[in-house]
C-alpha cells in the first residue's frame, strides 16, 4: 500500500474515532471533510511523515480550516 493511501485510511478512522458514543457522526458542510483531509496530509508530510500522529494533525488541520473560513467571513 502506498504512503498517501496508507494515510488517508489513517485520517478516515480518525474520524471514526471522533464520533465514538455520539448518536449520530457529526456532519460537516460540504467539501469540509475533504479541506481538512487535505490539510491533514500537508501537516503528515511537512511534519516528516511521522506515524501514530494522526489525530495531532487531524486537529491542527481543523483548527487552521476553520481560521482561514473565519478570516474569509470577515
Amino acid at each position: 500500500m502506498r504512503a498517501t493511501t496508507k494515510k488517508r485510511v489513517a485520517f478516515r478512522s480518525v474520524q471514526g474515532t471522533m464520533s465514538v458514543g455520539a448518536q449520530k457522526p457529526i456532519e460537516l458542510p460540504d467539501g469540509m471533510w475533504e479541506r481538512i483531509s487535505k490539510k491533514a496530509y500537508e501537516l503528515w508530510e511537512a511534519r516528516g511523515r511521522r506515524e501514530g500522529r494522526e489525530l495531532e494533525d487531524w486537529l491542527d488541520a481543523e483548527a487552521i480550516v476553520m481560521e482561514e473560513i473565519h478570516e474569509a467571513r470577515e
